[in-house]
C-alpha cells in the first residue's frame, strides 16, 4: 500500500509541474480515485512538497 501511495504521489507531483491546480483538476489529470488522490496529497504535504489555498468551491494545490 505504501508503494502505491508513493507512486500516486509521483503522479500528482508530475501533474503539478505544469502549475497549481484545483483538486478537481488534479483528479481528472491523474485519473485517481478520491481516496488515492488524498492519500497522495497527504504524503506530499507531510514531506512539505505542496501548499494548499482555498478558492471558491475548490482547494488549489501548488508545489512548495
Amino acid at each position: 500500500m505504501i508503494a502505491k501511495i508513493g507512486e500516486n504521489a509521483g503522479l500528482v507531483w508530475g501533474a503539478l509541474q505544469n502549475g497549481a491546480q484545483g483538486v478537481k483538476a488534479l483528479k481528472k489529470a491523474t485519473k485517481l480515485k478520491n481516496e488515492d488522490l488524498f492519500l497522495a496529497l497527504g504524503w506530499l504535504a507531510r514531506e512539505g512538497k505542496v501548499n494548499f489555498t482555498e478558492a471558491e468551491a475548490d482547494t488549489i494545490v501548488a508545489l512548495a
